[in-house]
C-alpha cells in the first residue's frame, strides 16, 4: 500500500500497522558497530551480568529507527517530502533480544504548512509495544506530506 496524501490524515485516526519485528542479537551488535557506539551495556554480554538487566540492551536508537520504520508502509511510503523532526522520545521499557516489537500511530495533529503550497505537516505519535503489549518506545514526530495532486 502506498503512503497516504495530506489530506487523507485525519486527526485522532489509529494505525496498528500489521508488520511486527523480533529483535536479534545480531541486529544490536551490527546497529552498534554502524553507529559507533561501543557502550559495554550494548554489545557486552559479561558486563551486563553485572547490571540490573543481566543481560544486552537493545540500542535503543535501533529501537526508535523500527518503532517509526514498520510505520511507512501504511503511512507515508511516496509520500513524504521530509522529516521535522522528533520530539517527546521515551523508552519506558527495556527492548532486549528476542523481543517481538509492533507499532501504533495515532495522528495527532494537521496543519498546511506555510512555504510550500504542495504540502502540510502531520504530527504522528508512534508507539512500540512488546509481545507483553508493554510500552518501550514512543515519540513525536513531525512529517511533512504532499498533498494529493491535483486531477
Amino acid at each position: 500500500m502506498a503512503g497516504l496524501y495530506y489530506e487523507q490524515f485525519e486527526v485522532g485516526r489509529v494505525f496498528e500497522h500489521e508488520i511486527r519485528r523480533t529483535v536479534t542479537e545480531a541486529d544490536n551488535v551490527w546497529f552498534c558497530g554502524a553507529t559507533y557506539n561501543p557502550a559495554q551495556v550494548h554489545i557486552d554480554a559479561e558486563y551486563c551480568k553485572n547490571t540490573e538487566f543481566g543481560k544486552p540492551l537493545i540500542n535503543s536508537i535501533f529501537t526508535l529507527g523500527l518503532v517509526i520504520g514498520v510505520t511507512v508502509q501504511d503511512t507515508t511510503l511516496g509520500t513524504t517530502v521530509a522529516n521535522l523532526g522528533m520530539t517527546d522520545v521515551r523508552f519506558p521499557k527495556p527492548v532486549f533480544a528476542g523481543d517481538t516489537i509492533r507499532s501504533v500511530t495515532t495522528i495527532m495533529e494537521l496543519r498546511d504548512s506555510k512555504s510550500r503550497p504542495n504540502a502540510g505537516i502531520v504530527t504522528f505519535k508512534h508507539e512500540g509495544l512488546n509481545q507483553r503489549d508493554e510500552l518501550v518506545c514512543s515519540c513525536l514526530r513531525q512529517g511533512l506530506m504532499l498533498r494529493k495532486p491535483a486531477a
